[in-house]
């Protein structure tokens, strides 16, 4: 293992859920790219035609950046997590999958929201998907300060009510971005920007 824990023992359970999420996270991100590959350029005849085609592609590569960065967002949640978690139970491994479940969706949402975006349908795919992920990561962690003895050894429940507060930065913009989407489409996603001083802000409420 590369990460450094702040637990001392985790579980076997607990690491080979790690390594499935991880592998699943890999697996999403890398599929992004399929839009961008099988998208066909017309017909090419000179460097200008490139260009130009290259650049009509813009609505793929910016949905593609922002899908890859907020799957690495939510990865880096999921890391920061397990830093702490050093047990899990039935309940946590299924919220875990309920997770999981959207992040594989991922890639078929961003080709609905690029393809679609004329449709509200389309418009929404992007941020349901991300909100619905985004809510099992923060019930997950709420489950895990339920159990907190035995899943957070070592993490006072001030520490861990403070990571909550932190975790709902994130739940509370993709749910504002579900909102705005209808009318800026994808642009709603660039307030995942403020996202860091959301969570310092809530993180430091009631301390």
């Amino acid at each position: 293992m590369i990460r450094q824990r702040s637990h001392a023992e985790a579980t076997q359970r607990t690491v080979r859920l790690e390594a499935f999420t991880d592998g699943v996270f890999a697996i999403a991100a890398t599929l992004l790219v399929l839009d961008l590959t099988t998208h066909p350029l017309g017909r090419v005849r000179s460097d200008a035609d490139m260009w130009a085609a290259l650049g009509g592609m813009w609505p793929l590569f910016f949905n593609f950046a922002l899908s890859f960065g907020l799957l690495c967002l939510l990865w880096v949640e999921h890391v920061r997590q397990f830093e702490h978690i050093a047990d899990v139970d039935g309940m946590l491994i299924w919220l875990n999958n309920a997770r999981l479940l959207f992040i594989v969706l991922v890639p078929f949402a961003t080709g609905l929201t690029t393809e679609y975006e004329d449709y509200l349908a389309g418009r929404l795919a992007m941020p349901v998907v991300f909100l619905s992920a985004i809510l099992c990561s923060w019930l997950q962690w709420r489950w895990a300060m339920r159990r907190r003895e035995t899943m957070l050894p070592g993490m006072s429940e001030g520490d861990a009510a403070a990571y909550g507060r932190g975790a709902l930065s994130a739940l509370l913009i993709a749910a504002v971005v579900v909102v705005l989407a209808p009318w800026i489409g994808s642009a709603a996603f660039l307030l995942f920007l403020f996202d860091g001083l959301f969570t310092r802000l809530l993180r430091g409420k009631g301390d």
